[in-house]
C-alpha cells in the first residue's frame, strides 16, 4: 500500500483507522472520504473529500488525482439501522461496494472490505461457527454482507481485483459513539456506568457475542492488507474474534471498576432476534494460520482502558 483512499471516513472505524494508516504510511498518502465531515483530525490531519461512494465518476476522479492504490472501503449501514430502512442499506451497502469494484479494477487498486457476524443466521452452528458455512442472514444488512462477501470474490476470480475482508464481530470504540448495530449496547454500557451510574440493556443478560475492541480491528485490518496474498486462501471473508461476552458479564467486569454500577434489562424483541441469530463463537483459525491473526485485548484488558478513556471524555473521573 502506497496511497489509500478510505469511504465512510467519518464512522466508527474509520475515525480510528484513518489516523492509524497516516501515522503508517504519511499523512499526505491516505485520503479520507465521507459524505459528511468527520472530526477535525480526521477533516484537517491530510486530504479529505466530501464523497458518495456510490458516485463512479467521482470515486474515479478521487483515485486519479490522488494516485490511490488501495481502498478501505467502509462505508455502511449497520443492521439495527439497517432495518429500519431496508431499501436505502441495500442501496449504499451493496450499490457502493459494486461501484467501489468497478472503478478499482479499472484503476488497479486493491480493495479492503469489512464483513460481518451478521453475514450467519439462525441456521449456522453458532459455538463454534465455522470460516466456511451456511449463511442465511434474517436482516438487510446480513444480506448486503453475504452478497458483498460473494461480489468481492467474484471480482478476485473474474478480474484478478485484490480483494480482502474480515468478518468483524460487535466493534468497542471510546472514540466514536454508538452507530446503530446490535451490538452498540457493549459501548453504549460504558457511557452509561460513567455518567448515571446505571444501564438500561436491549439484550437479555445471557445474549452471547463475539466482540473486540478497536485497536484489534484496525490492526486486523492492515495486517490482513499487508499479508502475503499467496498465503491467502478465504481472501473474503475471514472470521476474527477476540473475546466472548453477555451484557452480564460485561456489567460484572465494570463493576470491578465501578462497584456501583447496576444494570437493568429491557429487551428490544427485534434486536434480540438479530442478536440470536448471530454466532456465540467463531472459529477463526483461518485467520490465525494463514495470515497470522492474534488479537491483543480481552475483556479485562479492554474494560480497563476503556473506563480509563472514557472517564477523561465524559468528565467523570473514576473513584480511586
Amino acid at each position: 500500500m502506497k496511497r489509500i483512499l478510505v469511504t465512510g471516513a467519518a464512522g466508527q472505524i474509520g475515525s480510528e483507522l484513518v489516523p492509524t494508516l497516516r501515522e503508517r504510511y504519511g499523512r499526505e498518502h491516505v485520503v479520507a472520504s465521507d459524505i459528511k465531515h468527520g472530526s477535525d483530525a480526521l477533516t484537517h490531519g491530510g486530504p479529505f473529500l466530501l464523497l458518495d461512494c456510490r458516485d463512479a465518476d467521482a470515486l474515479a476522479d478521487a483515485l486519479q488525482q490522488h494516485a490511490v492504490d488501495t481502498i478501505f472501503h467502509l462505508a455502511a449501514i449497520l443492521s439495527a439501522a439497517g432495518e429500519r430502512d431496508p431499501r436505502r442499506t441495500y442501496d449504499v451497502n451493496l450499490g457502493g461496494l459494486f461501484q467501489v469494484l468497478e472503478v478499482a479494477r479499472e484503476n488497479g487498486c486493491a480493495v479492503f472490505t469489512p464483513s460481518s457476524i451478521a453475514a450467519f443466521g439462525p441456521d449456522t452452528p453458532r459455538d463454534p461457527t465455522p470460516q466456511d458455512t451456511v449463511q442465511r442472514p434474517t436482516t438487510m444488512y446480513g444480506v448486503t454482507k453475504v452478497a458483498g462477501e460473494l461480489l468481492c470474490d467474484y471480482y478476485h476470480r473474474r478480474f484478478g481485483v485484490d480483494t480482502r475482508g474480515l468478518r468483524y464481530p460487535g466493534l468497542i470504540s471510546h472514540v466514536t459513539p454508538p452507530g446503530g448495530g446490535t451490538t452498540d449496547y457493549a459501548v453504549d454500557i460504558f457511557y452509561h456506568a460513567l455518567r448515571h451510574g446505571r444501564y438500561t440493556c436491549f439484550l437479555a443478560p445471557d445474549t452471547q457475542l463475539d466482540l473486540m475492541y478497536m485497536p484489534d480491528a484496525i490492526r486486523a485490518a492492515i495486517e490482513l492488507m499487508e499479508a502475503d496474498a499467496e498465503r491467502l486462501h478465504h481472501r473474503n471473508a475471514f472470521n476474527v474474534t477476540a473475546m466472548q461476552a453477555t451484557p452480564a458479564r460485561l456489567a460484572q467486569e465494570i463493576r470491578r471498576h465501578l462497584p456501583h454500577f447496576a444494570i437493568e434489562y429491557a429487551v428490544d424483541p427485534a434486536r434480540q432476534a438479530i442478536a440470536d441469530s448471530w454466532p456465540r463463537r467463531v472459529d477463526d483459525r483461518a485467520a490465525r494460520e494463514e495470515w497470522g491473526w492474534r488479537p491483543e485485548y480481552d475483556l479485562e484488558r479492554m474494560t480497563a482502558e476503556m473506563i480509563e478513556q472514557l472517564s477523561l471524555k465524559v468528565g467523570k473521573p473514576v473513584p480511586a
